[in-house]
């Protein structure tokens, strides 16, 4: 069992950063390896995901919003024991704060480094698309 976090800070307002964040369509743009995302029934998401390795793998998920404190929150159903969230915090004019944690119950020794690493690069994708790519002006 592990659990992995991270924190970045944003230039943009809460509202509008959690707006793009909770779109299931947006979560292939942020979400380290994923590739595909699409709304089922309910807060059932399909996914596609591109593993280390190179291999695909497609799976369900749950995906719960929760707009008035902004918290994002997903999981998987199986062994793994999958899950995690995402807050977004104002902290100042146009500034944001987003942190994710993620709980797995199967870690190894080869898959802690690759799964926080997974974190870091989640939380760059959301940076780097927000400040350079302009993501929120469309």
């Amino acid at each position: 069992m592990a659990d992995f976090t991270g924190t970045t800070t944003v230039a943009a307002a809460d509202d509008v950063l959690f707006a793009f964040l909770s779109d299931v369509h947006n979560l292939p743009k942020y979400f380290a390896r994923m590739t595909s995302a699409e709304p089922g029934e309910g807060n059932e998401v399909r996914t596609t995901a591109a593993l280390p390795d190179g291999s695909q793998v497609e799976g369900n998920a749950w995906f719960e919003v929760t707009d008035d404190t902004r918290h994002l929150a997903w999981g998987s159903e199986g062994e793994n024991g999958y899950r995690g969230d995402l807050d977004v915090r104002s902290v100042g004019d146009d500034r944001s704060e987003v942190e994710v944690h993620l709980h797995t119950e199967r870690v190894t020794e080869d898959t802690d480094g690759s799964i926080q690493g997974g974190v870091d690069e989640t939380l760059a994708a959301i940076k780097q698309l927000v400040e350079r790519a302009g993501a929120l002006d469309a």
